[in-house]
């Protein structure tokens, strides 16, 4: 065992000692974040308006403070972009990162540097949790590779601005610099199939015993190692390779294909970072779930996620959340987000500590590969396409197949209920996804990437979405189908109506 593999045991269980005082006592680590985001936030222009002088608990928070999404934060994220101070937070931020949008394009969510530090310090205390439960600390010897966005910033405003991935790469600390890859110059390359060529030439010949990216991306980067060097599996090219860190998207859909590919078991320590904060992370690979980062500048309040779109919902604060419900999660944090709706949905599988799973998203939504693609852009797509092209829909669903039964790369699969047949169903596809692309970057990236195949339409007999709905109890009424779904569930119901 090596010096830092040695001391990386005694640490790990002096952070897991911390970790534990705080995840012991949420409700007062919660309360004292509160407070302390309560007295900044008075020095701030946002503040200023919602009375923060007045606030002396979270039920007069409640009343000063509605919930809020990005479109409403716009106006004081605008003043920031424009250089004004102490609008969210005191000062500036650090950096934008930047996002994709619903309604108004690109997203700017400020990043300060309390909020950047807690980023940091939530990643590393995931890999010490693992450590100090497992006691494996080989892979801390070997080279460890981080698939990530590009770290070039935007210096237009002065606040920089990139994504989340690329402005923490320049916060990596320093005893990780030595093993960590790719080299900052391949992280800089736009092109997807040009960086991953890149990243293949500096690790196919390192020791390699760490991985961490968003599981699609990993699995692209995989399957093109296999077939660089002709290899069986990824367990021939990197036979020391025994930890993979993952965040982004749910792993499961890809964990039969990504066990065969690598030829042997592998730990993964699961993550859940976001432009925002990062709330949660796995502490544990004995019990479900991951724990509420409580104690990293964030005061957390849910909504129940089937009273989000009453004009009233209830609104509370940890300690009145309840076992396997979903909940919409409100963010309140030292980067300046107030009443914050990040639009994911939580299901609590623990109380004693708090640790969750991400139910989903709030509204429907596909992102089974990280695309983040929504109903208005969908929508926005088929009209356009069929428009051009004079074809008349009746109804559609759109669903991720992961896993095409037909093998090669995954797809969207649209189940349409065409008013005509004899549709050019190639050419629609293909316009559809031209649209989309052009809608959605991430969608694009996956596109360009080769992470997906062109969208895949199949038509559905008349009337098979009705029947649908019957055969489910919702014909009729106000019930409405979801037209795009992460999973496929409604997909598979539709498929005996396939012409």
């Amino acid at each position: 065992m090596s010096i830092k593999a040695a001391l990386s045991i005694p640490y790990a269980k002096f952070v897991c000692h911390k970790i534990a005082k705080w995840s012991s006592n949420p409700i007062v680590t919660q309360q004292t974040i509160f407070k302390d985001l309560i007295t900044q936030g008075k020095k701030t222009l946002f503040g200023k308006d919602h009375n923060f002088n007045g606030i002396i608990d979270y039920e007069t928070f409640k009343k000063n403070v509605p919930v809020k999404d990005y479109e409403d934060l716009k106006p004081y994220i605008e003043k920031i972009k424009a250089g004004q101070e102490d609008v969210l937070w005191p000062g500036l931020p650090t950096y934008f990162s930047k996002t994709s949008g619903t309604t108004s394009g690109a997203k700017y969510i400020p990043n300060t540097k309390a909020s950047l530090n807690e980023q940091i310090k939530a990643a590393k205390n995931a890999i010490l949790c693992y450590i100090n439960e497992t006691k494996k600390t080989d892979f801390v010897n070997g080279k460890m590779i981080f698939l990530q966005g590009s770290p070039e910033l935007d210096n237009s405003l002065k606040v920089p601005i990139g994504r989340l991935s690329g402005i923490v790469a320049h916060h990596v600390p320093g005893y990780l610099q030595k093993n960590r890859l790719p080299s900052y110059s391949t992280n800089c390359i736009d092109d997807w199939e040009t960086k991953i060529d890149a990243i293949i030439k500096e690790t196919v010949n390192e020791k390699m015993t760490l991985i961490s990216g968003i599981p699609p991306w990993v699995q692209m980067y995989f399957d093109k190692l296999i077939e660089t060097t002709g290899k069986r599996d990824i367990a021939q090219i990197f036979p020391e390779f025994s930890l993979f860190i993952y965040g982004g998207v749910n792993f499961e859909p890809y964990r039969s294909k990504f066990e065969a590919t690598i030829g042997k078991h592998i730990d993964s320590i699961e993550t859940y970072p976001a432009s925002e904060g990062f709330i949660a992370f796995q502490d544990t690979q004995k019990e479900e779930g991951l724990l509420l980062n409580i104690n990293a500048g964030i005061f957390f309040e849910f909504i129940p996620a089937d009273e989000y779109f009453n004009e009233n919902p209830t609104r509370i604060s940890l300690k009145d959340v309840e076992l396997n419900k979903n909940y919409a999660l409100i963010l309140n944090t030292n980067a300046g987000l107030w009443g914050y709706s990040i639009g994911d949905t939580v299901k609590f599988v623990s109380l004693n500590p708090y640790r969750i799973v991400v139910a989903g998203r709030i509204k429907h939504f596909t992102s089974a590969f990280g695309e983040h693609v929504i109903g208005e852009e969908v929508d926005y797509a088929l009209q356009k396409a069929t428009d051009e092209l004079k074809i008349e829909v009746n109804e559609y669903h759109v669903a991720p197949q992961v896993n095409p039964p037909e093998g090669g790369i995954a797809y969207h699969e649209w189940f349409v209920e065409f008013t005509h047949q004899n549709i050019d169903l190639q050419k629609l596809a293909k316009a559809i996804d031209i649209i989309l692309q052009g809608k959605n970057s991430y969608y694009k990236d996956l596109r360009v990437g080769e992470m997906l195949s062109v969208l895949k339409i199949t038509p559905l007999q008349p009337n098979a979405f009705n029947a649908y709905m019957k055969s489910v109890g919702k014909l009729g009424g106000q019930n409405k189908l979801p037209r795009l779904a992460n999973d496929r569930k409604i997909a598979d119901e539709l498929t005996p109506f396939k012409i």
